[in-house]
């Protein structure tokens, strides 16, 4: 069975047989005792309903799971009324369907979405949901495209009734104590959190693999954790330097995950979460040598059924030429490419380079083994699409950005790229857009200098072109409406933008004009370390950050490192005072979507201050805020794909789709999911997750695209982290 039937079931023995009068049954006919009218399928099927169950046999060789379905129209739902939705079905071989219930028309919004795994021998499954609308014509669809080989699949008694008790998400959170399930540095702090209703110290003890006690101490009570809803208590065992693996702590009864001390634990995940990014490029074949099992054809280079990224032209009215915008990185779970949110991205990667860090690192990546470091080669990859989304010489908006491309319409999931048929389209230029290229086209053409002059000048020349145009068209924002086949990424104000661009700008070049700007912009003295962390639409704090860091001749550049010193306080106070020891705390405790990349982010503040200061205090706090991403946590779950015993694998996204399709990979190691997000913008979160503590936002599931996207911004602070532990974080 699904995991979400299994949660089903299991939560529907929870619920008292008498909680409540079971509603009317709202399908006709669930049991094709009298043919199957009124169901129906797609022209390519044949529905079958003689021996007293609805069978069919489903075609082989579609593309998309809507290509074949099964459905039920005319299904009434009443907003805040729970249902139980089930039915028997087989599967001949043994596969994955999809069950939904769902708005009959575009966009197609799903009250229910599962995935039962179906076999030979027939299952039973049970679901329930609470409907957020009224809707007098809800759908009940199966969907049984997508599969390479052709299968029989067969389905009986169909009920939904309403009057169902509300269900109840209960995550399996494991033992009580909780861990960095990946591990411990000899020379770093060693933290782990105690769940418990006691009130008073505990003992707890560290036992090796073989059941010896290697240290013993007492926890320390931290009381009420405003961001869980639980009682805890702190425990260090920081004393505790002798490398093993296999390590367990064990605490008031509970025995925590396995994790070692070892002080080459982070080199892995940063090399792994920079590979991440191969798998995520547009434009080019994934070959099977270079990652075995996420091979898979170019996306996007206009071989059929897709129309391709060379020849993209804009949205009606925008603009009446075309651009070559193939390659750079796909930027999230779906097919869109986005500018700001890939301008952040590479600029984190070649940040990262100009730190010091990953220069060395073998990616295995196509460009592997030539002169150019391989964190260079793949931020490469973004930021020649970057300058690709630059509006033409001679049209009146010439050197500014278009701000997005993605589909005219949403896709499904799943959806490899090079099998998407949606047509592309350009979206208008925006300043937010233009001056991320400025940005991190004037880093580019510091970082690639010493290995591609004519690659670094024309950066340079782009960047001086964008930054002109951005002047010209200050306020040129992006719709924030334009939501359709893609996310929005609007951003109101761009004064920031403006800021990073001009640090990025003066750096390069030392002249006055972008260093008079750079002085004159209030994000240069102002307190730009928000709680919450930078982002794509906060980006400040990266001109702050490099300026404090790269030489220049800046007056009062010693003034913009101690600011770096002072907000790396403000997450040092922070994180000593959370129990889960986090730099994160935003105000109501409202966490955002994509909480993990901001808490990593602040990671990257404190790592800077701990160059800037030689400070212990800075260094171990970034070592401590990397056990909330790998275990440390409320759920006890590693945010990082193949990272610890339990850990995030279901992110979503359409091509790394094992949870809705066997036959497609989880994503790769090292990828980061979004983590507990307050704001519960996707159905799978509000059904079951509505009224949850903010550390307990979150689902591994692959509709959850609000709590367990993957995204470029996201894996890019946490490759820099990482980077930066391995290289730096002993020392």
């Amino acid at each position: 069975m699904g995991a979400l039937a299994l949660a089903a079931v299991a939560l529907a023995a929870l619920v008292p047989s008498a909680a409540r009068a079971e509603g009317p049954e709202l399908i006709s006919n669930g049991t094709f005792t009298n043919g199957h009218a009124p169901w129906w399928g797609t022209p390519n099927l044949t529905l079958d309903s003689s021996g007293g169950q609805l069978c069919a046999d489903v075609p082989g060789g579609t593309v998309n799971p809507w290509d074949v379905i099964i459905g039920y129209d005319g299904v009434p739902l009443q907003a805040g009324e729970s249902y139980d939705f089930g039915f028997h079905a087989l599967g001949a071989p043994s596969t994955v369907a999809r069950a939904l219930i769902q708005l009959p028309v575009a966009p197609y919004t799903q009250y229910l979405s599962a995935a039962p795994e179906l076999t030979p021998d027939g299952d039973d499954f049970a679901y329930a949901f609470t409907s957020p609308v009224d809707l007098p014509n809800a759908q009940v669809a199966f969907q049984l495209g997508g599969k390479a080989e052709p299968w029989r699949f067969c389905l009986d008694d169909v009920t939904l009734t309403g009057g169902a008790e509300p269900p109840v998400y209960e995550p399996d959170t494991g033992p009580r104590v909780r861990v960095n399930q990946v591990g411990y540095l000899p020379g770093g702090p060693k933290n782990a959190t105690l769940v418990t209703e006691a009130t008073t110290p505990l003992p707890y003890t560290v036992v090796d693999a073989q059941g010896r006690v290697v240290h013993r101490g007492t926890t320390l009570p931290r009381g009420l954790d405003a961001s869980s809803g639980q009682n805890v208590h702190s425990i260090d065992f920081g004393s505790l330097r002798r490398p093993a693996t296999g390590l367990t702590l064990v605490a008031d009864g509970e025995t925590s995950r396995p994790f070692d001390i070892d002080a080459k634990i982070y080199q892995r995940l940063a090399l792994d979460a920079l590979r991440f990014y191969y798998p995520q490029r547009s434009g080019i074949e994934i070959t099977g040598d270079l990652r075995p099992g996420y091979a898979r054809p170019a996306g996007h280079v206009g071989t059929a059924p897709n129309t391709g990224d060379t020849t993209v032209p804009c949205q009606p009215g925008v603009c009446d030429y075309t651009l070559d915008v193939s390659g750079g990185w796909y930027d999230a779970g779906d097919h869109g490419k986005y500018v700001v949110n890939g301008g952040i991205s590479v600029h984190q990667l070649m940040s990262e380079y100009e730190r010091g860090l990953g220069r060395r690192l073998d990616l295995t990546i196509p460009e592997s083994g030539d002169h150019v470091p391989d964190i260079l080669d793949e931020a490469r990859w973004e930021q020649e699409f970057l300058l690709s989304m630059r509006v033409p010489d001679g049209e009146p908006l010439a050197g500014m950005a278009h701000h997005k491309i993605h589909d005219r319409a949403w896709t499904g999931l799943p959806l490899l790229p090079h099998l998407d048929s949606q047509p592309r389209e350009l979206h208008p230029p925006s300043t937010a857009a233009t001056l991320n290229l400025a940005a991190t086209a004037a880093q580019a053409a510091r970082v690639f200098k010493p290995f591609d002059k004519a690659f670094a000048a024309e950066n340079l020349a782009a960047a001086r072109a964008a930054w002109t145009a951005a002047l010209a068209n200050p306020a040129m924002y992006a719709d924030p409406n334009d939501g359709t086949g893609g996310g929005t990424y609007s951003d109101p104000d761009v004064t920031d933008e403006f800021y990073w661009a001009a640090a990025e700008l003066y750096l390069t070049t030392g002249e006055k004009a972008y260093r008079d700007f750079v002085l004159a912009s209030p994000h240069h003295t102002g307190d730009i370390w928000r709680d919450r962390g930078f982002d794509w639409g906060n980006t400040a704090q990266l001109g702050r950050l490099d300026l404090a860091m790269l030489p220049s001749r800046l007056p009062g550049r010693d003034t913009v490192r101690r600011s770096v010193l002072t907000g790396a306080d403000e997450y040092l106070a922070v994180a000593g005072a959370h129990p889960y020891g986090m730099p994160y705390a935003p105000d109501g405790n409202a966490y955002d979507w994509g909480s993990n990349h901001q808490v990593v982010n602040n990671l990257v503040v404190l790592a800077t201050a701990a160059e800037i200061s030689g400070r212990s205090k800075y260094r171990d706090a970034v070592v401590q805020g990397m056990d909330y991403i790998l275990g440390r946590n409320a759920l006890n779950i590693s945010y990082v794909t193949g990272y610890g015993d339990v850990a995030a694998e279901n992110q979503h996204s359409r091509w790394y789709a094992d949870q809705l399709d066997p036959a497609l990979p989880n994503p790769p190691p090292g990828t980061l999911a979004g983590g507990p997000n307050s704001g519960l913008q996707d159905p799978v979160a509000q059904r079951l997750l509505t009224g949850c503590a903010p550390q307990f936002c979150y689902i591994d599931d692959i509709e959850s695209w609000s709590t367990n996207e993957l995204t470029v911004n996201w894996n890019a602070p946490l490759a820099w982290v990482a980077g930066w532990i391995a290289a730096r974080g002993g020392c």
